[in-house]
């Protein structure tokens, strides 16, 4: 059976990262990546999470208290647009995961952005280790979804295929703007 885009998108972190990992949930929503990263990564890995909303942060506290993942997991309740404050100057991560929209059963209004998430986005491309990922779900049936669509697609296209393999994933007979997932890997060290 053909995945989604939030499940392929589970089945590439579970292929890429291994336990002591230093990963991003650059949008922490409900909790269900930061729970998936944790478990990857470990007792020695890292997770660093980010969310705007208090409401995401204590909701994914509670789940990875239910798991027994507190210990890996950093949180941040600032957009992940502030990531290069928030983590040691040297890191090498693994990968990042976003999902573009705004919190399920949460404020409508507060919404992610394609300059935000670009910005994230240039911060984090460097910071890959080789066979690195970042990850975007993108959800854009909702207001400003199709704006950041177009400048997340935009951006992606200008990596080099020299240093990035960019592929993006999703149905092309599904109505209502259904999710689709890109996915970006780090394929050579800068300067080589």
């Amino acid at each position: 059976m053909l995945e989604n885009a939030l499940h392929y998108s589970r089945t590439l972190l579970k292929r890429t990262l291994s336990p002591g990992d230093i990963v991003i949930d650059a949008t922490v929503g409900n909790g269900n990546n930061t729970v998936l990263l944790a478990t990857l990564v470990g007792e020695t890995g890292i997770v660093y999470g980010f969310d705007l909303q208090e409401q995401a942060i204590k909701t994914t506290k509670e789940k990875l208290l239910l798991t027994g993942l507190t210990s890996q997991v950093k949180f941040f309740q600032q957009g992940h647009e502030t990531l290069s404050s928030a983590l040691p100057k040297d890191t090498l991560l693994a990968g990042a995961i976003f999902n573009l929209s705004f919190l399920p059963k949460g404020d409508k209004t507060i919404i992610t952005t394609g300059e935000t998430t670009l910005m994230a986005a240039n911060e984090i491309l460097p910071r890959l280790r080789m066979g690195g990922l970042l990850l975007f779900i993108v959800y854009h049936g909702h207001k400003g979804g199709i704006v950041e669509r177009d400048k997340v697609l935009s951006f992606v296209q200008t990596l080099s295929q020299d240093d990035f393999a960019v592929l993006r994933y999703d149905f092309l007979n599904q109505k209502n703007n259904p999710p689709f997932l890109i996915a970006i890997e780090k394929i050579r060290k800068p300067n080589e």
